[in-house]
């Protein structure tokens, strides 16, 4: 699912020409979890506007819930920010899909997971309606639809992944530095990659020209997300590890996959990631830390 600071402007670019003139779209049946297993997504840094951009009505509740989401309290972010899910704030609004989102992942239950990511789709549609240039909104529009397309067919997933693809992009274009969305475009580059050779047939057999990809270029995304964001979620450099071995590059894995190990293990994707990581390492013949 890479020092980018210095050179956004130049792969910016390089980055729309490219995937424009694809059909490389994200998460299919038969492929690992969706995003954001992205997605979604366990990251440090939860700010995802400046404060000088946030409507003053709204500045102290954004403030409270990004200290919220930055000690990890899930439960208490989404109990907190619940009581403004009537509100027109669209800042407020996909903080609110995100954490219903981060609720969803941390229960056992299924059916609560479910009803969660449904939940946290309707925020989100609401945020992204509310304001169109706002990347953040885009950018949980497209890791929930996802979501909830896992829960409603092969078809209907497929169809929905193209409309996956547009909004993870304008959500990089309105902000180029954003790593989550480009480490979620690398993802969906791995999982077209990694396609088995059955789901390929199914893919054809819903659309003409069906999505594809490569292991280097979700390499190339991820090694970016890492350049524009180093350390920032431990699901990528699980990836970057992850494309690695599949590439047969033994020596990079290794390094990516401790990383991925080693990482503090603070939410799901987290615990997702550490365990993957473990996994792969035994299968390359490292053996675990005692």
């Amino acid at each position: 699912m890479p020092n980018y600071g210095t050179t956004v402007v130049v792969y910016n670019k390089v980055f729309f020409r490219n995937l424009r003139k694809s059909n490389r779209l994200c998460y299919l049946y038969c492929f690992p979890a969706p995003f954001v297993t992205v997605h979604a997504f366990s990251f440090r840094k939860p700010t995802e506007q400046k404060d000088e951009e946030k409507p003053d009505e709204f500045k102290a509740v954004i403030e409270t819930a990004d200290k919220l989401y930055m000690a990890h309290k899930i439960q208490d972010l989404y109990d907190y920010l619940i009581q403004f899910k009537d509100c027109e704030n669209d800042e407020v609004l996909w903080r609110l899909a995100r954490a219903a989102t981060d609720k969803g992942k941390a229960s056992t239950d299924q059916e609560v997971k479910r009803s969660c990511m449904y939940e946290a789709f309707e925020y989100a549609k609401e945020a992204l309606q509310r304001n169109e240039n706002n990347f953040a909104c885009h950018k949980w529009y497209a890791i929930l639809l996802d979501y909830t397309g896992e829960y409603e067919g092969t078809k209907a997933r497929i169809s929905n992944s193209f409309s996956v693809k547009k909004h993870f992009l304008r959500a990089i274009e309105l902000n180029p530095k954003d790593a989550t969305s480009i480490h979620s475009i690398g993802y969906w580059c791995f999982v077209f990659a990694d396609m088995p050779w059955y789901t390929h047939k199914l893919a054809a057999a819903l659309f003409a020209t069906p999505p594809s990809s490569t292991y280097s270029e979700a390499l190339h995304y991820f090694q970016l997300a890492e350049e524009v964001n180093p350390n920032f979620y431990s699901m990528n450099l699980l990836m970057i590890g992850k494309t690695h071995l599949r590439m047969k590059n033994y020596v990079e894995a290794k390094t990516y996959l401790l990383k991925a190990r080693d990482y503090p293990v603070l939410k799901p994707d987290d615990k997702k990631a550490h365990e993957e990581a473990i996994q792969l390492l035994k299968s390359m013949g490292f053996k675990d830390k005692q």
